[in-house]
Order: structure tokens, then sequence, then C-alpha cells
């Protein structure tokens, strides 16, 4: 049966119309089109949690410009997604804890969503505008193993997160699943560094215990080629070094600190703000409560003493007076 092509432009007009992750509005602008996204690497996107993108325009004030949303399943796999998505000249920003800004607007992480924003950098009321009115928002704290990379020399916007097989195979092909150890729920980062001698990749393992990442550091060390280093839970390791000192010394840089743990993927200010009020109007409301139930249930008891003769009544006063003439 052929659809009309009327029809089929009413369908479309109606699915772009229900936009499933933007607002109509927020701030000062209003949406306009609303199309899909596919996912460019279906496989690499599958493993970070994809669940599903669009691009939608939005207009007001005198500026027109579009937004991409990508939503996957947890922070985690958003901050993946977002180290993969920052373009190479991106700078930091201080808008948000995982933000960058591009020559053309800002990429950003807010839970397990990224936004990309084209042909318009937002103010911090703008972002937030748009940030409280998402929902299913999923805010896991971040995995502390994004803070093991060391400084010195990282060439910026060169991390990659590793999730599984897919994303070891992308981004750390000389290291094979099997060594990597998928099954012990291994999770990886992944950094380029500008050394003396030229380009060196390191990549840090993450593992349950000390003991599992003491037994894959000796794994590692067994391909030849490969420096490894164990720190804490992690196994910093380097494939093929073309300089071993600039390796080595890169390596002893991994230092594990015990005290930092998960990271927090923040809350925009304005919903801060929010929670701020509704905890303490709900907390008055509970002491108001608890307040009248004392009072009720005090003044129940005592007359349910009196009423079975348990309470003494109160004793009655003489006040004899004596006036003297």
């Amino acid at each position: 049966m052929k659809i009309p092509a009327w029809m089929l432009a009413a369908v479309l007009v109606t699915s772009a119309a229900q936009a499933a992750i933007f607002p109509e509005a927020f701030t000062t602008f209003t949406r306009g089109k609303v199309a899909p996204l596919e996912a460019p690497d279906k496989e690499l996107y599958k493993e970070y949690g994809f669940v599903e993108a669009e691009k939608a325009e939005y207009s007001g004030g005198g500026k027109t410009f579009t937004i991409s949303g990508w939503k996957v399943k947890d922070s985690t796999g958003a901050m993946a997604l977002w180290q993969l998505r920052r373009p190479a000249d991106a700078q930091p920003s201080k808008i948000a804890r995982l933000a960058v800004t591009t020559p053309n607007g800002l990429v950003t992480a807010y839970g397990n969503f990224v936004f990309e924003y084209h042909g318009y950098t937002p103010s911090s009321d703008d972002l937030d505008g748009l940030l409280i009115q998402l929902k299913q928002v999923e805010r896991s704290a971040l995995p502390s193993l994004i803070n093991y990379l060391p400084d010195p020399n990282l060439i910026p916007n060169s991390e990659r997160y590793i999730l599984g097989p897919v994303s070891l195979t992308r981004f750390a092909p000389q290291v094979t699943p099997t060594l990597a150890a998928f099954h012990l729920s291994t999770e990886a980062q992944q950094g380029r560094y500008k050394m003396p001698g030229g380009e060196l990749t390191m990549t840090i393992f993450y593992y349950p215990t000390p003991n599992h990442a003491r037994a894959q550091q000796e794994a590692f060390l067994q391909v030849p080629g490969t420096l490894a280093k164990r720190a804490g839970p992690m196994v910093a390791v380097i494939s093929n070094p073309g300089n071993t000192d600039d390796a080595e010394r890169l390596l002893a840089s991994v230092q594990y600190d015990v005290d930092l743990n998960r990271q927090s993927v923040g809350t925009p200010p304005a919903q801060g703000l929010a929670n701020l009020v509704v905890t303490g109007s709900l907390l008055a409301l509970v002491l108001v409560g608890a307040s009248v139930l004392a009072g009720i249930w005090l003044g129940g008891f005592r007359s349910l003493l009196k009423k079975f003769g348990l309470a003494k009544e109160q004793e009655e006063i003489t006040v004899f007076r004596i006036n003297a003439k």
C-alpha cells in the first residue's frame, strides 16, 4: 500500500514537534525544527549506552542556533561520549565541570546527557534553563579514574574512556580484551602525551582490588614491548614506546590516592537553590506536624488517665483572708 505524500509529511511534522529531549522553550529561546540524529559509530555508541539523539533549532533575542543532544544510559557513558565528541581545538570552560568551548559554541555533559551548541555559546543561566527541564536524568557520580592521568605534557582533549572491548579496539588496539580482563568490570582512561622524545599514549586500567591489578600487571609485562606500572588497583600501560626513558618517566608520575572518591557530576545552580528551598519547607512542615501530634498525644493521654481514675485531680486551694480592723 502506497502512503500518500501529504500523510507522510504530516507524520514527519508530528514527529518533529514531539521532541524526545529538548523542551519547547527555555529562558528567552523558543524551539523550532527538531530532527533525529544517528550514532556515527553504532557499536561504540552502543557500548557507551546510547539511547537516542536529536538536533533542535532555537531562536530568540535576535539569535538563532542549534543544539545537538545525546542521551545515554548513565553519567559515565555521557562522560565518555563527551570526551569523544570534543574537538581537538576546544578550550576549557568554567560553566560546568564537563564543558569546553569551541570556535562555534559549547560541548558539555550533564548526568546522562551530552549537548553541543552550534552558533551560540550559552550563558550559565541559559544552560541552567535547559538542564532543569530534562527528563529521566541519571546523575550517578563520575569514576575517580579520570583524575589519575598526569597533567604535565598531556595533549588537550586527547583523553578517551574505555568501557569494553569496542572502545578498547578503537583506542588501544595493542591490548586484547582478554588481557584487559573486562570480566572484572574493568574500565580504563587513556591520554596522549607530548614528550621530549615524541608522542606517547598511556592507558590506565582500573581493577576491583590491588591484588587483581598486581596479577594483570604481570600479564601485561609478558607482552613484548609493553611497559606497565601498578598503583593501588590501577595498572598504567604504555605499548611499544618510541623512547623508553620518556615512557618510564611518564609511568612514574602515576600515583594512586586512596582519598580520591567518585566525582559528582554537579547540580545546576538554579536546581540546587530550588532543592534547598524545597528541603527547608519540608523540614518546617515536619517540625510543625510533629509539634501538633505531640500536643494531641499528650492531651489525649492525660484525658484517658483521668477517665480511668489514674490521674490525680488538681487539689483545691482554700485561701483565708484576715482583715485587720
